[in-house]
């Protein structure tokens, strides 16, 4: 069955192109400090940033190249460098180790002299698995809450890390209130990446964390490159990620127009641009898409104050649009290598393949400048995360256009 495609387009009227909020935790000092502190871990090493030559030529741009998280820290997700940094920070608060001796091997050596405390967090899987592997590797303990219709090969991914793992019969946002119940009533610690009144430096950290990788982009975009890229579209759940992105680059000058990227069942963001008081927009229900680390119906206040003022625009689309970036990314043009991806990593490289080569985009690409001089980047924030999902898409053309 053929079904159609759909996207849709709003420019950002919010930005404020005078001043950034007031955010120094954001800046290159601290951005520095967490680099360094990743660099400290046995698994750490600079993922790749792949160049797609072929696909740029066939589409008609300058340079696509795709950030590739599927190998970092040996779990494929760009969301461990969240929950390192997020547990880092508390547990040197916790045991008195200084933030200039923050590594890993200061808090492994001081968890040999303290009680294992146990983290918590909701996650449809890759932050609760980024989450589970650092309290391993650090000698703590794990319990994640993933949402309802959460697939058996994520949940059995975060319990062979050690971890507790209990899927939900409510939605992602409506979980994230079940563990904060949870974890006050029994004394745990969550670690999530959105932030709420009375919970601002846990979501802080993690979001501060990804600035690892988006500063390892640029620095690798820079060594291939004199020209800096022309746009930048990331994907949105709750916002973090976007924050980082927007937060970092919104410094660069030139500044890349950032295109924030979401499933059109979970357009928190989208629908918080739209809002004439331009405050963030909660969604409820299901939120059903195939882009599951990206249904989520409440945006990060934090994250939304930077998108909101610098974000050049906002999409939303429909599951066939990431399900022809990961046909896309699994069968590449020419040279171009193959990269392994979920859902929610592939969106954004479908959504711009779909702007591209579509003739009923051809406004949309105009609006966005995406011309014969743009370059491009974005981020593949996960590997193959729905072994099951992922055949069907590639032997049998599940969500085809």
């Amino acid at each position: 069955m053929m079904d159609a495609i759909h996207i849709e387009y709003l420019p950002n009227t919010l930005a404020n192109n005078e001043s950034m909020p007031d955010i120094p935790e954001m800046g290159i000092h601290q951005a520095k400090k967490i680099g360094l502190f990743h660099q400290s871990w046995p698994e750490y090493h600079s993922t790749p940033l792949r160049t797609l030559d072929a696909l740029s030529s066939y589409l008609g741009v300058s340079a696509i190249r795709v950030k590739d998280e599927s190998q970092r820290f040996g779990i494929g997700a760009f969301k461990v460098l969240g929950s390192t940094w997020a547990m880092g920070r508390y547990l040197a608060s916790a045991w008195g180790i200084g933030l200039d001796n923050l590594t890993f091997e200061s808090l492994y050596e001081e968890a040999k002299f303290h009680e294992a405390i146990t983290f918590t967090a909701a996650s449809d899987g890759n932050h609760g698995l980024g989450v589970a592997w650092t309290a391993a590797q650090l000698g703590q303990r794990a319990v994640i809450y993933l949402p309802k219709g959460t697939i058996e090969a994520r949940v059995d991914r975060i319990r062979r890390l050690g971890a507790m793992a209990e899927v939900t019969r409510m939605n992602y946002d409506d979980t994230v209130r079940q563990v904060a119940q949870l974890s006050g009533e029994r004394g745990w610690v969550m670690v999530q990446d959105t932030s709420w009144d009375g919970y601002y430096d846990i979501p802080l950290w993690v979001m501060q964390g990804y600035l690892t990788m988006v500063r390892e982009a640029e620095h690798q975009w820079n060594l291939i490159s004199e020209k800096p890229p022309t746009h930048i579209i990331v994907q949105a759940g709750v916002g973090s990620l976007a924050g980082a992105v927007v937060g970092w680059f919104a410094a660069s000058n030139p500044t890349p127009a950032i295109i924030i990227a979401e499933p059109i069942a979970a357009p928190a963001l989208y629908r918080s641009a739209a809002a004439p008081d331009g405050r963030p927009v909660k969604i409820s229900g299901n939120l059903d898409t195939i882009m599951a680390g990206l249904a989520c119906g409440e945006p990060n206040p934090e994250a939304w104050k930077i998108i909101r003022a610098r974000a050049h625009g906002f999409v939303a689309c429909n599951d066939l649009i990431a399900a022809r970036g990961t046909r896309i990314l699994s069968n590449p043009l020419g040279e171009d290598p193959e990269i392994a991806t979920g859902e929610s990593g592939s969106m954004p490289l479908g959504l711009l393949a779909t702007v591209l080569d579509q003739p009923k985009y051809a406004d949309l690409r105009d609006m966005l400048g995406l011309g014969p001089d743009a370059r491009i980047l974005l981020f593949n924030t996960e590997g193959v995360t729905d072994p099951d999902l992922h055949r069907k898409l590639l032997w049998d053309g599940k969500y085809c256009i």
